[in-house]
């Protein structure tokens, strides 16, 4: 009988997912501009803005486990538009095939056993990096 009841509520979820997504439908229907394009421009800005938000608040915390809140700010505000543009083209590889996949997650792979097998170098080396791009967004926040 469990199994009916579990049943029932996945029938109540499903119309209510419906019914809202009728009344969303509706809503951008109308949107803000009576120009469908620029409602699709307004929320591909605003999901895009929203998703950089959303990434260095992600970044901040991962690199507060280790840093203070000041420095892991400035280790994001830091970041090159050359780091960000490579970023951006691997996530991209990544996830428009599983090849892509495969090869962006194998390098990654790579790089992290490399790193392991130079441990105190790799170390090194990635803590001189950090500290280059704290000083960058230190900089960038008195300019």
């Amino acid at each position: 009988m469990a199994g009916s009841g579990a049943k029932s509520s996945v029938k109540k979820v499903g119309k209510a997912v419906a019914s809202t997504a009728q009344k969303a439908g509706s809503a951008l229907e109308k949107g803000p501009s009576p120009n469908p394009m620029t409602n699709l421009i307004i929320a591909d800005v605003a999901l895009r803005g929203g998703g950089r938000l959303l990434r260095h608040v992600v970044e901040r915390t991962l690199l507060g486990v280790k840093y203070p809140p000041d420095k892991a700010k400035n280790i994001v505000k830091g970041k090159s538009m050359t780091q960000t543009l490579l970023g951006t083209a691997v996530a991209r590889i990544a996830t428009r095939s599983v090849p892509g996949a495969l090869l962006v997650g194998g390098g990654l792979l790579a790089k992290t056993l490399y790193d392991h097998g130079r441990k105190r170098k790799a170390e090194a080396a990635g803590e001189r990096a950090v500290e280059d791009q704290a000083d960058a967004g230190d900089h960038a926040d008195k300019a």
